[in-house]
């Protein structure tokens, strides 16, 4: 039997909502382009990231600058509808690094504040620019017939897994101010 450890990602601020208003496009542009390093933190393995396009800027400036559109991290319960709610993430890993878990825990998630506008949640999604990773493993917690917190289970099987979803995790946390804490 193998020992798992246990990380987790929390946020260092214990608001449940940030104050930021999300794009429910899911994109973000900036004027300038800022690699600071292509190499994940959490499992030294280098990123190919696409060549930007060069754009001349026209008008009263003369300057040029790349544009890059970038698919901000997002994670959804009801397709096309970002969740506003910043989890809690707990990570457990197989000592040998094959298989692992996270647990994401929403409290007061603001996808019960429009599921009867938009439909019922069809799973969980974690969208980012190199895709999708989904689970359907959720359930809703009630607390006297209302529902009061979501909890999402992602499993990965592989290493290949566990560093495809350690960079989402990553970007997700460098756009939310989630923090890394080994336990």
């Amino acid at each position: 039997m193998a020992t798992m450890q246990s990380l987790a990602f929390s946020s260092p601020i214990s608001s449940h909502r940030p104050h930021q208003q999300r794009s429910h496009t899911g994109l973000i542009s900036s004027p300038w382009v800022i690699c600071q390093s292509t190499h994940s933190s959490f499992n030294g393995q280098s990123l190919q990231l696409p060549q930007p396009r060069r754009v001349l800027l026209r008008g009263s400036s003369k300057l040029t600058g790349a544009i890059t559109m970038m698919v901000k991290p997002v994670i959804q319960f009801i397709q096309g509808t970002d969740e506003q709610t910043v989890p809690d993430v707990r990570l457990t890993k197989s000592r040998d690094g094959t298989n692992g878990m996270a647990i994401f825990s929403f409290d007061e998630p603001s996808v019960f504040d429009s599921t009867g506008e938009l439909g019922e949640i069809t799973g969980f999604y974690m969208i980012d620019e190199e895709g999708v990773l989904s689970s359907v493993d959720v359930n809703a917690k009630f607390v006297n017939g209302k529902p009061a917190r979501i909890e999402a289970k992602y499993i990965m099987r592989t290493p290949r897994d566990w560093d495809r979803f350690m960079r989402f995790m990553e970007r997700y946390s460098d756009a939310n101010g989630l923090q890394f804490v080994k336990k």
